[in-house]
């Protein structure tokens, strides 16, 4: 049930001509409440797509009534006409709904640098109020939030009381920190105050979401946004909520690891032995973006001097003679040396973990990638076309 599982929200998903394929590109979901309280994260990217830059001026207010999303243009670059084009689908989607603008947030994923068909959305926006429901609202948003994905992504867990969180994510490129997802709405119907779903959901993403780096590009788009509608009149264990919604984020992030375009192979890069969670997490980004060792797991050849090359280029604190790596088990480097055969690694399976043991300390981090195939750069070199 996707965004819908929870109670109080209604969702929809149409054809709003905005895709050449005719497909659905045009999402609405809506908080019915009692409660509005909302908390999102946004792009670090400092190009920021019109949407996101309305959105974070409407999370300010810690209030969200409703959330349009379009595929088929990005609505970023595009200057203040784009954000014009902005204010004005918030305004209809107000209108229809009878309510502000200001607790509408805008979702725009697709092509950069283009002008959004006004007229095609914001008729689209008309029909996806006009087919609002709980029931197959949740599934059809999902799908039209769809770019290169190959499926819709959505998910969905309860908590204890019997409270849930939903969610739907869409994302297959541009996939790197800041969290990964390209658009991302999670629904709630515990009852708990925008503060507490800022806590969390910067918690839950944090080691989720924002870990997922499948081609070291960051999006201009990102947007994840948390949503409660406190009408299951539960108020959650805010820890166990967090765990909770950590759950569902990470459920996504998996999601979207496997779709990624044109991949084939899942790749976990977990940082052991560091002497910071920060260093974790340098040295698996770094990890995670070398390009000649995505070449090599592509190829099934567990070439472990390119993760080590990886993890020199960083400051984490290390000393290069002890550090070990494991690919899928077997530790083929011991103290900055070669160490159990090669052959004996079996790169076969689509996932594949590399433990690199930095030998420095207790904390650790796990980094999501994938490898780097011809199908990716074909489908990458005519994306605008």
């Amino acid at each position: 049930m996707s965004v819908t599982a929870p109670r109080g929200f209604r969702a929809a998903g149409v054809v709003a001509g905005l895709k050449d394929s005719g497909n659905r590109d045009l999402a609405l979901v809506v908080n019915d409440g009692p409660s509005r309280a909302a908390a999102g994260v946004f792009t670090r990217n400092r190009v920021r797509a019109a949407p996101v830059l309305w959105s974070e001026q409407v999370l300010k207010g810690a209030r969200v009534r409703a959330v349009v999303l379009n595929a088929g243009g990005a609505n970023a670059c595009t200057g203040a006409a784009g954000f014009q084009d902005t204010h004005a689908t918030a305004e209809k989607a107000a209108a229809v709904l009878d309510d502000s603008a200001g607790e509408i947030a805008v979702c725009s994923t697709g092509l950069i640098g283009e002008r959004l068909p006004m007229d095609l959305l914001l008729t689209g926006v008309d029909k996806a109020a006009a087919e609002l429901s709980r029931g197959d609202g949740g599934l059809a948003a999902a799908d039209a939030i769809r770019t290169t994905d190959t499926v819709a992504k959505i998910s969905f867990r309860q908590g204890a009381g019997g409270y849930m969180i939903g969610a739907m994510a869409k994302g297959a490129g541009m996939l790197a920190p800041s969290l990964a997802t390209m658009l991302c709405v999670v629904t709630t119907d515990a009852d708990l105050p925008a503060d507490a779903l800022d806590r969390a959901l910067r918690a839950a993403t944090g080691v989720t979401l924002d870990r997922l780096d499948a081609d070291g590009c960051m999006s201009t788009n990102d947007t994840v946004l948390l949503l409660a509608s406190g009408a299951a009149e539960v108020v959650p264990d805010e820890e166990e909520f967090t765990a909770l919604l950590t759950e569902v984020c990470g459920d996504l992030t998996r999601q979207l690891l496997v779709d990624a375009e044109g991949a084939s192979k899942a790749i976990a890069i977990e940082v052991v032995g560091a002497a910071s969670e920060d260093d974790a997490v340098t040295v698996g980004r770094s990890v995670a973006r070398n390009n000649l060792l995505k070449c090599a797991i592509h190829g099934e050849d567990p070439n472990w001097g390119r993760v080590l090359s990886a993890v020199g280029t960083t400051d984490a604190v290390f000393e290069p003679d002890h550090l070990n790596v494991a690919i899928n088990g077997v530790w083929v480097c011991r103290n900055g040396s070669f160490g159990d055969d090669r052959d004996k690694v079996d790169l076969r399976p689509r996932d594949v973990t590399i433990t690199v043991d930095l030998s420095a300390g207790p904390h650790s981090a796990t980094v999501w990638t994938t490898d780097l195939t011809a199908e990716y750069v074909h489908e990458n070199s005519a994306y605008s076309t």
